[in-house]
This record gives structure tokens, sequence and C-alpha cells, in this order.
């Protein structure tokens, strides 16, 4: 049973959990199957045990952690597997498997930043969407007759709400169906290579949004590519397997470009140079002192600390920026449904008084 056929994937927290318990049980001087056994038996996940039970039964019969793991590739993906791969072949199975919990530690954290800085314009957005509707399709039309019945002239806000009100409830579950099939239709297409380039080449130049994501990709590759060269992998190869493992394909392309390049004996500095927009400046040049001076891991994993440290502002200016906007949009909406309730009510109480 091949679980990779069911497209049964593990969070980065799951990975993270799993590296971190087979690393502290390798460095207590644990077999590798007596800790396999004892996290199968610890995990909650029915189809993760099947996996660590294939992991168990194929080291058992005699292949390395890292053979067994590529038998689920689609699950652990490259970078986790090349990490263990070396760290057999040079004896630092324990040492790899830290950097890799660090290492999945990182990304979760920066996942949960990027998450974070939505929330505040997500819960307006929700807000605006919940308070319209109760005055759309609760309050509104309990006062709807007595505005139509009244021999009033009624505003012009008042008389675009109705028409919205009406469409509302004469088609508002057709449109609220065509509106998911057209979100369906949208994931659809966007596993189409060409179309999702497109889309992650369109925001990495949304000026909103480009800053954070291109930090993003940046803190990604760079860390990846650092701890890759720090366990022992070559250049090519590590820049490879980072193509592999960088979701943007924008910088996924770019990135396998860059190893075709070193691949042919130029420096990684000078196909850098030519992708300022992609890659800042002073990432090009860390990478230049590092090739300069034999430490291209030290370089590119400092860099990658200026990266997580720009995280934090990047998406506290992107919050800054969106919420005031989310809060605008809140209290227009607001403020059109409250005129066109409030506006012709004030005129009919006018009226009577005279």
């Amino acid at each position: 049973m091949n679980l990779n056929n069911l497209l049964f994937r593990l969070s980065l927290k799951q990975k993270m959990i799993f590296a971190r318990n087979l690393e502290v049980m390798i460095r207590s001087g644990m077999q590798l199957l007596q800790g396999l056994e004892i996290i199968k038996n610890q995990t909650k996940s029915r189809s993760f045990k099947i996996i660590i039970d294939q992991l168990i039964a194929d080291v058992r019969n005699g292949h390395f952690l890292s053979v067994a793991l590529d038998r689920h590739k689609g699950v652990f993906g490259e970078f986790f597997i090349n990490l263990i791969r070396i760290g057999e072949s040079s004896g630092t199975l324990s040492e790899n498997l830290q950097y890799l919990t660090e290492e999945l530690k990182k990304k979760d954290e920066i996942n949960k930043k990027v998450r974070g800085a939505m929330v505040y314009p997500m819960f307006i957005l929700a807000a605006t969407i919940g308070i319209t509707g109760i005055l759309t399709f609760f309050i509104f039309p309990k006062i709807l007759p007595v505005l139509t019945g009244m021999k009033v002239g009624l505003p012009l806000t008042t008389r675009i709400f109705i028409k919205i009100s009406s469409f509302l409830f004469d088609y508002g579950l057709f449109a609220f169906g065509g509106l998911i099939l057209l979100a369906i239709g949208f994931f659809m297409i966007l596993r189409i290579p060409s179309f999702r380039f497109s889309v992650h080449n369109f925001m990495l130049n949304f000026p909103v949004v480009k800053e954070t994501i291109k930090t993003v990709n940046m803190i990604n590759f760079s860390r990846t590519l650092g701890l890759l060269l720090k366990s022992g992998i070559k250049i090519v190869e590590a820049l490879e397997i980072t193509s592999n493992t960088l979701t943007n394909l924008v910088y996924k392309k770019e990135v396998s470009a860059l190893a075709e390049g070193v691949k042919r004996g130029e420096p990684m500095s000078q196909y850098l140079l030519k992708k300022p927009d992609l890659f800042s400046p002073i990432f090009t040049q860390m990478v230049i002192v590092g090739e300069n001076t034999g430490k291209l891991d030290e370089s590119i994993l400092f860099v990658s600390n200026f990266y997580e440290s720009e995280l934090d502002e990047t998406t506290k200016s992107l919050s800054n920026f969106i919420e005031p906007i989310m809060l605008l949009i809140m209290g227009g909406i607001v403020a059109f449904v409250a005129l066109a309730i409030i506006t012709p009510i004030y005129t009919i109480t006018q009226t009577i008084g005279r």
C-alpha cells in the first residue's frame, strides 16, 4: 500500500515532531528500529502509522532510513530525505536531525507570522459581511413594506439598496453558488503550471504584498540552501534540492537556472547579479563574500537570519496597510446600508410632522 497515491501529507509540525523525537532517541543511544517503534506507538494518525510500519520493515530488511523515506518522497520531501541521507553517510544523523527539526520549526513560525498578519483583516471582512447580512436579510425586509407603502420619494441610496436586496432574495443562492463554482474553477486552473506561474509572477509585482512574498521566499531559499551546504551537500545538488522545495514557481525556475549555471562552472553571484528584483543586493553581496572566503554556507545562513528579522517588519507593514483599508470598506458599506434605512424613515417622520 503506497500512501503517496492516497495524497497523504504531513504538516510541518508533524515532520518536526517526527525528526525531533527520532533525534532525541538516537542521541540517547537507542537503536533506530526501537526509536521508530516507539514513535509509531505514540502517533495518533492511522495513515502515518502505516508509513512508519513500512519504514520499520525496510530498515529491518537492511535498507538505510533515507532509502526507506525515499519511497514516500511525496510525504517527506527531498529536503528532509537528503539531510537524512547525508547524516547517515557522514555519521552525523543525530546532528542532521537536529538541523532538520530547527529548520522545520523556523518554517512553521514563518507560516504563522504570515497567517497572523491576515487574521485581523479577515476578521473585519467577516464582521462586515455579518453586519451587512443582518441588515439586509432581517432588518430591512421588515421596514420595506412601510417604505414602499408611503407616498414619498425614496432617496437614491434606498432605491439602490432595494434593488440589491431584491436581487439577493431572488438570486442569492444562485449568486453564492456561482461564487463557489468560480473559486473551485480558479483553484482547478491554478493546478496548470503555466497559469500558476503567471499568478506567482503577478503576486511578486503586486505592490501591497510583493515585499512580504519576496521576503518569505528568500528566507526559504537561503535557509534551505545554507543548511544543505552546511550538511556537506555539494552546491549544485543543494541548489537542485532547494529548487524542488520552493513553492513559488518563479523562484523555483530561477534557482533551477542558477543550478545549471553553477554546473557549467559559473559563480552563483554572477547569475544573482542579473536578477536584482528577485535576489536582493545584500544577499548577492553575502554570496560574493562566501565565495571569496570559502564559507558560503555561513554567509547564506547569516543573511537568512537577517531576512527573518525583516519578516516581522514586512508582515507588520502589510497588516498596517490592509487594516485601515478594510476598516474604510467596512465603514462605507455599513454607512451606505444605514443611510438607505434611516434616510427614508427620517423623510417619512418629517412628512407626517407637517
